[in-house]
């Protein structure tokens, strides 16, 4: 069989097969339901979650200082204590400030992009950096072992079919990206994971750009390389990811140079794959280095310098040009992200110039939908420590997940992926009401009768007024109809639509009411 014809006809049955590309493996897994659900049309304004993994344990009290206990935690942190003058301030929060590094964070708390929960954990904490990445993965209790995800169980659930029949298209799209080295337990279901690992950003780029691994110059090498290419078409999400990345353009000036910082890298992967389309609803990037047990601080005693100075100034950069890159190209109202790390740190410095695994730790939730400032009190530095010190958690993490998924999500009953109930926390500016059934503020009604339709239909409407836009969308996401353009005021309203030449089957139609949108399924048939 010649080559053109093995591409065409027998590509895709590798479509489930490891490949390699420049020694970065990339793994196309398929998705799970919960995932899938959160990519259908009825997410809120197809919103967007980031997860952005601080591993190794972040120390919460070098990150983000409580100034009222600074005379204490100075004492107990000597040899790494942070000059209190150097500290950066933060407005309407005299209470806190944070480090030095952190300028371009500084200036997005002060824009009012970020909510910071205090001392985050989970009861009887484990201090195995595996056991407790399980426990936060898995949204387990510390004496449970569950072997899958806190999305995962949900879904499969919702689609015990799947993976048969993925992609399709009507769910072109991964619907998890994950970049790094290994897939995470969050987004593991019973049997498979889920979504498309990326295991470097020069991965991804060879990909979108057709490139693989050079083989030698020999009869033997050229079919190597070519083999390495059938393999790169045969993932399941080649033809989406690759016209994503060739729509989607970053914005930002503020990203660093390539291979200047790792976490930006990835950002401005997933900014650039958001824009150019792709319905993925989650992706994981992550930032190692966070194990501080010595070299916290520069080995000359700065503690300006250091691992974690150095670490702390790559988040704050990367997650500034993100933000920025969003709002530049005018997506940052459905796209939020959060930090998380497995533990902090001992309240005590050790002899090290470090400090040790500890306990509960700040996470930050960023974004133009966040409700900007902090949840929860300062903790207290005792002044009798019991050895090295843990500070006692203030709010379980699966508190912040029960409230991505109910108010970012829109998922009417966390507890049922979560094993139990948790508090919803005040982290978002607009709650949703229902992942199937969410209609913004500006849309009071929306539908199409008949429904499925013969010849034609009628979209009706009650808005608040303005802008309106009528758009009929096929199964592939291509525009084939703009029914209506122009300005509406306040009320209900009946717009007629008349199917003309499309063919039947299952298309979708989406109303947009200034910067609002509301997307439903339409079926014609006949």
């Amino acid at each position: 069989m010649k080559r053109r014809s093995f591409l065409q006809h027998g590509g895709m049955a590798t479509a489930l097969s490891a490949f390699s590309i420049k020694g970065f493996s990339m793994k196309p897994n398929p998705q799970l339901p919960f995932l899938d659900a959160l990519a259908l049309n009825g997410v809120p304004d197809n919103r967007v979650l980031v997860l952005v993994q601080l591993a190794g344990g972040n120390d919460g009290l070098h990150t983000f200082v409580p100034l009222d206990q600074f005379g204490m935690l100075s004492k107990v942190r000597k040899s790494i204590a942070l000059p209190e003058s150097k500290l950066l301030k933060l407005n309407k929060a005299d209470k806190n400030a944070l480090h030095p590094s952190m300028t371009h964070f500084q200036k997005m708390y002060n824009d009012g992009l970020v909510s910071v929960v205090q001392d985050v954990g989970y009861p009887e904490q484990d201090y195995s950096h595996f056991r407790s990445m399980d426990i936060w993965m898995s949204a387990s209790n510390s004496d449970e072992y569950i072997e899958n995800g806190w999305a995962g169980r949900y879904i499969e659930d919702l689609h015990p079919g799947y993976p048969k029949g993925y992609p399709n298209a009507e769910n072109p799209d991964p619907l998890a990206i994950q970049i790094g080295s290994t897939i995470s337990l969050a987004l593991m279901g019973h049997e498979l994971p889920t979504g498309m690992a990326i295991n470097d950003p020069k991965a991804y780029y060879e990909f979108v750009n057709d490139v693989v691994e050079e083989a030698p110059d020999t009869p033997f090498g050229r079919e190597l390389e070519f083999l390495r290419y059938t393999a790169q078409l045969a993932q399941v999400y080649y033809e989406s990811v690759k016209k994503a990345a060739e729509k989607g353009k970053n914005r930002s000036a503020l990203y660093p140079p390539a291979d200047k910082n790792y976490l930006a890298d990835q950002l401005k992967i997933v900014a650039q794959l958001i824009n150019g389309g792709l319905k993925t609803p989650i992706y994981v990037v992550t930032l190692d280095g966070f194990d501080t047990h010595s070299e916290q601080i520069s080995s000359n005693g700065n503690p300006l310098e250091g691992d974690h100075a150095e670490l702390l100034f790559k988040l704050s950069e990367a997650v500034a040009a993100f933000q920025d890159d969003l709002k530049l190209m005018g997506i940052d109202d459905r796209v939020t992200g959060m930090t998380f790390s497995e533990f902090g740190r001992t309240i005590e410095a050790n002899g090290s110039m470090g400090t040790d695994h500890g306990a509960a730790s700040p996470l930050f939730v960023f974004g133009k939908n966040v409700l900007p400032g902090i949840i929860g009190k300062n903790p207290v530095i005792p002044k009798d420590l019991e050895e090295s010190g843990d500070l006692p958690m203030q709010y379980d993490f699966r508190s912040v997940y029960a409230t991505v998924l109910k108010d970012w999500f829109g998922l009417d009953a966390p507890d049922k992926i979560l094993g139990q109930k948790f508090p919803i926390l005040p982290i978002f500016k607009s709650k949703t009401t229902s992942i199937r059934d969410f209609v913004p503020r500006e849309i009071l009604e929306v539908n199409a009768f008949p429904n499925p339709c013969q010849h034609s239909t009628t979209f009706k409407f009650s808005i608040q007024g303005g802008r309106v836009r009528i758009r009929v969308f096929d199964a592939a996401g291509r525009m084939v109809q703009q029914v209506a353009d122009g300005n509406f005021p306040a009320g209900t309203h009946l717009v007629p639509f008349n199917r003309h030449n499309l063919s039947p089957g299952q298309y979708t139609f989406q109303l947009s009411v200034n910067e609002s949108s509301v997307s439903r399924k339409l079926m014609i048939v006949g």
